[in-house]
């Protein structure tokens, strides 16, 4: 990720150096050299910033904090030193990581009153913020996968979700993601803006800077489709599948306890997916059928910053075990 990062930058600075290969006007003798966009955020009115600044700190600590404490609970616990609890150790981290990308930058605009982001600036954010929502949509699909295993296929689940085999599975999932953010935003650093360089989002988000683009955008937009569909598609395919026979599973179990064990140690997954897909599909939809950048902005507040701040209460309210580590960890004891 860093040498990726170390890419960018540099190509960055080399095409920033030739201002006619990127950030300029279309027309003939009327170049411009843009160095900045202007993140508009949600509202321009001044009276709101104060409520929308603590209301999105409040939301940004309670992420940090609570998926800090998922992080911590797991790697304290030898109980919990599972496949399953592996797994939602790094969604804990790259849910952090995901909501870093974008909030605290929003939060300084808001403190300083000052909207401007660099060029260079909005670039990584997109990279970042692409990689980690790739790495959330593939480490949900490789935990349905490992409920999968556990309930459809309960006595080789040892041998099937080996360590090292849970390591690939996440090594892969940081590969595809990088390799996609690279190249969508590689792609991007050959793209011409004209004057028109506001972006009506709190973030950089890649379709919305795509859109301020003087150049053809055919091969950025066809890439960026692709990939959701492909990246995307295939994901929710997988988790699609995994639950559908562990349903099976679970609907040949004789027992009522039994069933409910069963869909117990998926129940905390099965709610985080619902929320996550929910809410981005929800998204693309309202925008699709509003064609409101704002619109589309407000929405994407719920899988930018309220999915990773409500995914620690889902596991830690449903989930003994979690409980249990928590509660040596406040030093609380348990019941």
């Amino acid at each position: 990720m860093i040498f990726a990062m170390f890419i960018i930058e540099k190509i960055s600075h080399v095409i920033f150096l030739f201002p006619g290969s990127h950030l300029q006007h279309t027309k003939p003798g009327n170049d411009t050299h843009i160095s900045e966009f202007f993140l508009l955020g949600f509202s321009e009115g001044l009276e709101l910033q104060p409520l929308i600044f603590g209301l999105f700190l409040s939301m940004y600590l309670i992420t940090v904090f609570g998926n800090l404490l998922i992080l911590l609970a797991v790697s304290s616990d030898s109980h919990l030193h599972t496949p399953m609890y592996f797994f939602l150790a790094n969604l804990s981290f790259v849910d952090i990581c995901f909501t870093s990308t974008s909030v605290p930058k929003m939060l300084v605009n808001i403190q300083t009153q000052n909207k401007v982001i660099t060029y260079a600036g909005c670039i990584t954010q997109m990279y970042f913020f692409l990689l980690f929502a790739g790495l959330d949509n593939f480490l949900l699909s490789v935990m349905a996968y490992d409920r999968f295993v556990a309930i459809c296929h309960p006595l080789h689940y040892t041998i099937i979700m080996k360590p090292i085999f849970c390591g690939l599975l996440v090594l892969v999932s940081w590969m595809v993601s990088t390799l996609n953010s690279l190249l969508q935003t590689l792609m991007m650093l050959w793209l011409s803006f004209c004057t028109e360089v506001e972006i009506p989002h709190f973030f950089c988000e890649i379709n919305q800077v795509v859109q301020l683009a003087c150049s053809d955008t055919f091969l950025n937009d066809m890439v960026m489709h692709f990939a959701a569909g492909l990246l995307g598609g295939a994901s929710l395919a997988g988790i699609l599948y995994s639950y559908s026979k562990i349903v099976s599973s679970i609907r040949g179990i004789s027992s009522a306890q039994g069933k409910y064990k069963a869909f117990s140690t998926c129940a905390s997954h099965l709610s985080v997916v619902s929320l996550f897909y929910c809410t981005v599909l929800g998204v693309y939809l309202s925008s699709a059928a509003t064609q409101s950048s704002r619109s589309s902005a407000t929405a994407s507040v719920m899988y930018t910053v309220v999915t990773p701040m409500l995914n620690p209460f889902i596991y830690s309210l449903r989930n003994k075990d979690i409980k249990r580590a928590l509660k040596r960890i406040v030093g609380v004891p348990g019941t």
